[in-house]
């Protein structure tokens, strides 16, 4: 028998609560077709409700046809399963702040939104001269590199370079211990294809980057969050998770954390690893956005050396989204299999990307491009800072470096409630609550300093602080 996790909340009747459980179990992919549900009695003494309750909720489901009536035997799921929905995973969110919506909004926003909420560059802060160069050039390449798919590791040229820039960091990884992806969401798709079951515990960051909670849900894993503080994860709550969750992976960003800016102190990063390693934990380390940095900061793939921490990461951020490159990189025998797992799930490597991105990488451009762009996200850094304070809203950190401000509304205001109000004015805002699995991070909101400067944007939010305030006043 399926256990279905005891009913909370007070939305909506028990009945409809007890459907709603079944039906997030069916197609979550928990219950699947054929199993047999908890009988009446077991169903009532795990959530608390009454039978009378269970009994009509699945008497409701029956005549649906979701689940079928067996004379002595039971209810068990009917037919087939039916498509797989993210959003049946997890908390209900308003759509307006559910981190699907943040992104659909940004990535669809058209001519005259602000996306102070997104989390990339504009298009005229990266490097298009260099581009422009580097597809010209690719014109005249062979016809085999136009036409023909990438080995299964990916661009050997690409992937020697890529080991030279990891020590410049202190990791030492080989050329053979290096695949290229399509993306770095692609990336941590497969690392979680390969290391985690449905079922399975991952640890992330209390908040951390939305997409985390989404790729995490699809693959059906368990959640558990450990709250993030200004030098890293909150070690004494995270040795507890460990202790109590027996968690498989914990995903991280070590550098300018993602929503927070923050930094990994050495301190924090050994003491990660030593608290994993009786555990058999794996980290995979995010490093996309390793070259914002002004200084290298600790990697723990570098201390550890690629024996328990994988590191991903790509150059969407810094150089285009449009070109889809990134890596993971791991131990050789973890490498091999990943190999595998590409293969089946993608075949080979867009070897014009990999092509493009080491062009760009080798001429010398990209190094200007990066110097000078970190000294215009610094700047930005400082104005957007600055006028966010005027307003009353508080930078929880002054990062180091990084497009991402992560801020503190006044007491009594709601991070979602000011992000749907500027939506009506087309400016898409982040709130806290999307990156954060304990829904404690409501009077927070992401700012990204390069698509914070236009005017329109603090004149809205003041707008928008004044009436939730006068709201508030009122009740």
């Amino acid at each position: 028998m399926i256990p279905i996790p005891a009913l909370d909340g007070d939305g909506g009747t028990r009945v409809g609560l007890v459907m709603q459980a079944v039906r997030s179990r069916i197609s979550g992919r928990l219950l699947a077709p054929g199993a047999r549900l908890p009988s009446i009695r077991a169903f009532a003494e795990t959530t608390g409700v009454s039978k009378s309750t269970v009994v009509e909720a699945y008497d409701r489901l029956a005549a649906e046809g979701v689940i079928q009536a067996r004379r002595g035997s039971g209810f068990y799921v009917a037919g087939h399963a039916p498509p797989f929905s993210l959003a049946d995973l997890g908390p209900r969110l308003e759509r307006a702040v559910d981190p699907f919506w943040v992104s659909r909004q940004s990535l669809d926003a058209g001519e005259g939104v602000l996306k102070p909420g997104c989390g990339w560059l504009p298009a005229e802060w990266l490097p298009q001269d260099s581009l422009r160069r580097g597809l010209r050039s690719l014109s005249r390449a062979p016809a085999e590199t136009l036409a023909d798919y990438g080995t299964p590791l990916g661009l050997s040229a690409l992937r020697q370079l890529l080991a030279r820039r990891m020590a410049g960091h202190g990791l030492e990884a080989a050329p053979d211990q290096i695949m290229l992806t399509e993306s770095g969401t692609q990336a941590l798709d497969l690392v979680c294809s390969f290391l985690v079951e449905p079922g399975d515990t991952v640890l992330v960051d209390d908040p951390c980057y939305y997409n985390f909670h989404a790729l995490l849900r699809a693959h059906r894993v368990r959640l558990v969050g450990v709250p993030y503080t200004r030098h890293g994860p909150d070690t004494a709550l995270f040795e507890q998770a460990l202790a109590e969750h027996r968690p498989r992976l914990y995903i991280t960003n070590s550098a300018l954390h993602n929503p927070t800016g923050a930094t990994l102190s050495p301190v924090v990063a050994h003491r990660l690893l030593k608290l994993s390693e009786p555990f058999g934990l794996t980290i995979v380390e995010d490093d996309i956005l390793a070259d914002f940095e002004p200084e290298p900061s600790p990697r723990l793939a570098a201390y550890d050396g690629l024996e328990r921490v994988v590191q991903i990461g790509s150059f969407s951020k810094s150089l285009s989204a449009s070109v889809r490159c990134g890596y993971i990189a791991a131990r050789p025998d973890w490498i091999e299999r990943l190999i595998d797992l590409k293969i089946a799930a993608s075949f080979g490597t867009g070897r014009l990307a990999a092509e493009l991105v080491l062009t760009v990488l080798r001429d010398g451009s990209y190094r200007k491009h990066m110097d000078g762009l970190r000294g215009r996200l610094a700047r930005a850094m400082g104005e957007t800072s600055a006028r966010l304070r005027a307003m009353g809203i508080l930078p929880w950190i002054e990062p180091r470096g990084g497009m991402f401000l992560w801020c503190e509304l006044p007491d009594g205001l709601d991070a979602s409630v000011i992000a749907r109000q500027l939506l009506a004015e087309g400016i898409v805002l982040a709130p806290g609550n999307v990156y954060s699995l304990s829904q404690t991070a409501n009077r927070f909101l992401r700012f990204n300093v390069a698509q914070s400067g236009d005017p329109r944007l603090f004149s809205a939010l003041g707008r928008a602080m004044g009436a939730a305030e006068r709201r508030g006043a009122a009740e």
